[in-house]
């Protein structure tokens, strides 16, 4: 998808969002943070950590998980 793409689908489901609650599987980290007030990472089926994107985007296991241990 291109940027405009994503920036049309993102409005979209803000939009479908209002008071509704969604669920997505999104690997986009600016999409996730734009669109989520609560993240839930997983990795192999289990949870590695729940919260805001702030809280979730700097947790150790996240980060080893996703980014290689050199980050965490």
């Amino acid at each position: 998808m291109t940027h405009e793409d994503v920036e049309r689908i993102a409005a979209l489901i803000k939009r479908v969002a209002a008071n509704r609650t969604v669920l997505m599987v999104e690997h986009n980290l600016s999409v996730v943070q734009n669109l989520s007030d609560t993240i839930t990472v997983l990795a192999r089926g289990e949870v590695l950590a729940e919260g805001d994107y702030a809280s979730v985007s700097k947790d150790a296991q996240v980060m080893s998980a996703y980014l290689g241990t050199e980050h965490a």
